[in-house]
């Protein structure tokens, strides 16, 4: 089979060798694949596949199934599916273990499908499984136009909860409004925690804050995440884009009794991961069917151009995801 392999500088769409398929897996022939900021770090030397997973990058795919393993009922052969994975969406076949692969959504195109699954498990699991979101909390998001942003908007507006964004640029902030965010900040204007606690007030009849924060930049946000807190409050940091390390004022944290929950997706167990596919089949799939949900796409590139799809996004003006088209239609 073929696959995307890093060729110096340069990714490059050769022959690999085709993934074994072992008991509880399914094989599948890769329609689409998407990419995520993780691809770019992991091109980069700075993101290794956790142990056994396939070198080749792409945490995400759509197509169709191909074989299944012993024991796997979940799907058959033929079946149209998505996956999460740890590596490997960006070829022609890939092998992943069944509790992460779902049918895909009626109505949806491979290319539809395949920007779901990384997005919207990273989005579901943050908000709903770690911070524990409730109805009507308020929830701010940072990097909101990116795939994960768009993902969890769209989630948060199906549960009640009001949405702050921080973004890059203007027309950002208003693609993130037609997706059901209350408003938003650009953070080229510098920073975002006295405009946000003024918004708030006034939204909120002066009970400024925020309930949970969904923050891919870490230490740079770190203090003011903190200032825009309610009592009670969590952060997720599930990115690093603004730093490894930043001071943490203590005092401010026992006063509101804050939370600063670390997650990432990617090495979490089969099992673990197997619970929010289940989670979203359950809470996501129905709104995806009905329309109520859409995936959004910056645009569909094919996969022998991976380069520049990889360009397109660390470029910093997509809005949702790029997806590699494998196979045409």
């Amino acid at each position: 089979m073929k696959a995307i392999q890093v060729d110096g500088k340069r990714l490059v769409w050769v022959e690999v060798a085709t993934p074994d398929l072992g008991p509880g897996q399914v094989r599948i022939k890769v329609h689409a694949s998407a990419i995520n900021r993780a691809d770019l770090l992991q091109r980069q030397g700075g993101y290794a596949p956790p142990p056994g997973a396939s070198s080749v990058m792409g945490l995400e795919c759509a197509g169709e199934v191909m074989a299944v393993g012993e024991g796997v009922e979940r799907v058959k052969q033929g079946d149209a599916v998505c996956a999460l994975l740890a590596g490997g969406g960006y070829a022609e076949e890939v092998v992943a273990p069944a509790g992460q692969v779902l049918k895909v959504p009626k109505g949806l195109t491979m290319a539809q499908a395949a920007s779901i699954p990384e997005v919207y498990a990273t989005a579901y699991l943050n908000l709903y499984m770690e911070a524990g979101l409730k109805t009507a909390e308020r929830v701010l998001l940072h990097a909101g136009a990116s795939g994960v942003g768009t993902a969890a908007i769209q989630l948060c507006r199906q549960t009640s909860n009001p949405v702050y964004v921080t973004v890059g640029s203007d027309a950002k902030i208003k693609a993130c409004e037609a997706l059901g965010a209350a408003a938003g900040f650009n953070r080229k204007n510098g920073s975002f925690a006295d405009t946000l606690a003024q918004w708030a007030g006034a939204q909120w009849a002066g009970e400024g804050g925020f309930d949970v924060i969904l923050d891919p930049v870490g230490g740079g946000y770190l203090a003011d995440n903190l200032k825009v807190l309610n009592l009670d409050g969590r952060l997720v940091v599930i990115g690093l884009m603004g730093g490894m390390s930043a001071d943490v004022n203590l005092g401010l944290m026992l006063g509101k009794r804050l939370r600063i929950i670390g997650s990432t997706l990617r090495a979490r167990t089969i099992a673990a991961k197997a619970a929010i596919m289940d989670g979203l089949r359950a809470d996501l799939w129905p709104h995806l069917e009905s329309g109520a949900i859409k995936p959004i796409i910056e645009t569909v590139i094919p996969i022998e151009e991976t380069e520049r799809a990889h360009e397109l996004l660390a470029g910093n003006d997509t809005i949702g995801k790029v997806v590699l088209e494998v196979i045409k239609g």
